[in-house]
């Protein structure tokens, strides 16, 4: 498509074994290239750049795409190739068999069906299918929602940092108010779970693959397991831990190779880990410990139903379970079962043990606080529960969403005190972002977000952390210098 200096051209590669289905656009408007990419279907992500003249634009623009037409992209027409369907679990809740409930202490129902959680120090967070992300206090108190492009898929923490994995394929940073994509995974991984360590990106999709990719979002390297739909991964300093319907598989975190691999009683459904032990939570009923260091099965936690998700105390001295008819149990470190309770709701999806409560994501798209404490345990056997509290959302939430480009940034004329100024730099063809403050290692790069980049413009955070990779992630609030 062309209007006078402006050209447009679109291509799509599309593979009928599912290994592709993506877009590439170049948009080239005087001296200026815009370039969008991503899955059929979806808005993408857009990158901008500016050359000294039109001509040089046009050549950089043709270049871009001949190197996608020599990799199997075609001209297509926007629009008219439908976009490939991403899995939502589908899961079945029967009612409990247990003979006493859980002490529920408080319940709010998000609204749509949930997967995601994450619970800290100051606050607990839930992800739904509808793309909502909220944050609650301990006491039940919403705090805030933040409002993604899709369907949130699992909520995993990196140190301060909260991501949520999306529908899009991208991984969202929510660790300050604007939420930014930190990941754009490859439009052919349909995201199932992540994990996030140091830095550094794990995907398990499901065809039974494991991507690895840095925190400049870049490919590291990817692998497919023994089996399909892993629904676990969790990494470490050793190894990245992949379970799915062949069983648990341990890779080197620079993907040099296979470290172990354990066959499971049955395909994995949830993964959890602690220093040394990863614990696989299975279709055929049981939660697995296995040693990080062998793949050993040290121990096996019998439940009554599939296993849709675990969790342990700290240490692992305790293990928590919740199956496919509402129930939830726990453990001891050797596998003697302490306890069996109904949720009062549905099935946990997902699970975290913090400070002597249990949270719960259930089926119904419920976030449920649970006292796992020994006397609200001892009293709900006997059949003394309190009354769980329904939470609301209040009139007046604060709500926030991803900036998609630079100009949805608030401004500032000059930085404040304290904060620190980064800014783009184009080097060997991609844009980095580097500190320009005193006081910070010049040549590490910022973990920004690709969305808001242009060349030459400077930024204001307010605050950065070094990683252990050797680079910067953004801490606070991202303003634009004028």
């Amino acid at each position: 498509m062309t209007s006078g200096s402006a050209s447009t051209t679109y291509l799509e590669l599309s593979q009928e074994d599912g290994a592709a289905h993506k877009f590439y656009e170049v948009a080239v408007d005087g001296p200026v290239v815009t370039v969008r990419y991503g899955r059929i279907g979806a808005a993408g992500q857009t990158q901008m750049t500016t050359f000294p003249t039109a001509d040089k634009a046009r050549s950089a623009a043709a270049k871009k795409v001949g190197e996608k037409v020599r990799k199997g992209y075609a001209p297509a027409v926007a629009g008219q190739r439908a976009p490939r369907a991403v899995t939502r679990r589908q899961v079945a809740s029967a009612p409990s068999t247990a003979r006493a409930v859980a002490p529920v202490l408080w319940r709010f129902r998000t609204g749509s069906s949930a997967f995601g959680i994450h619970v800290d120090d100051d606050r607990c967070w839930v992800g739904n299918q509808a793309g909502d992300v909220f944050t609650l206090d301990h006491d039940g108190g919403v705090l805030a929602r933040f409002s993604l492009p899709d369907g949130v898929k699992c909520l995993v923490a990196d140190d301060f940092w909260i991501y949520a994995g999306c529908d899009d394929g991208r991984v969202y940073d929510l660790s300050s108010k604007l939420p930014f994509a930190a990941y754009d995974v490859a439009a052919d991984v349909d995201i199932f779970w992540l994990d996030i360590h140091e830095g550094v990106l794990n995907v398990s999709d499901r065809e039974g693959r494991l991507t690895v990719i840095d925190h400049e979002d870049e490919h590291q390297w990817a692998r497919r397991s023994q089996g399909e739909h892993a629904w676990m991964v969790r990494a470490d300093d050793r190894a990245v831990y992949h379970g799915h319907q062949r069983g648990v598989s341990a890779y080197a975190p620079d993907g040099s190779g296979e470290l172990w691999h354990t066959p499971t009683r049955g395909g994995v459904l949830f993964g959890w880990q602690e220093q040394d032990a990863v614990y696989a939570g299975t279709a055929h009923r049981v939660v697995q410990r296995l040693s990080k260091a062998t793949g050993t099965v040290e121990a096996t936690y019998a439940c009554d139903s599939a296993v849709y998700s675990c969790a342990t105390s700290p240490g692992g001295r305790f293990v928590f379970a919740g199956d496919a008819s509402s129930s939830v149990y726990c453990f001891d470190r050797d596998g003697t079962r302490l306890w069996k309770l109904g949720t009062g709701g549905g099935s946990a999806l997902s699970m975290q043990y913090h400070d002597e409560r249990l949270y719960l994501v259930t089926t119904d798209g419920s976030l449920v606080c649970v006292d796992a404490g020994e006397t609200a345990i001892s009293a709900a056997q006997q059949g003394t529960i309190p009354v769980a509290r329904d939470v609301k959302l209040a009139e007046a939430l604060p709500t926030y969403a991803p900036a998609t480009a630079a100009t949805a940034l608030a401004s500032v004329a000059r930085a404040p005190a304290g904060a620190i100024v980064v800014e783009c730099v184009s080097t060997a063809g991609r844009l980095r972002v580097h500190v320009v403050s005193e006081g910070y290692e010049p040549s590490w790069n910022v973990q920004f977000p690709r969305t808001i980049r242009e060349p030459g413009a400077r930024y204001v955070v307010d605050a950065l952390h070094a990683a252990a990779g050797g680079f910067y992630r953004v801490r606070g609030d991202i303003r634009r210098l004028l």
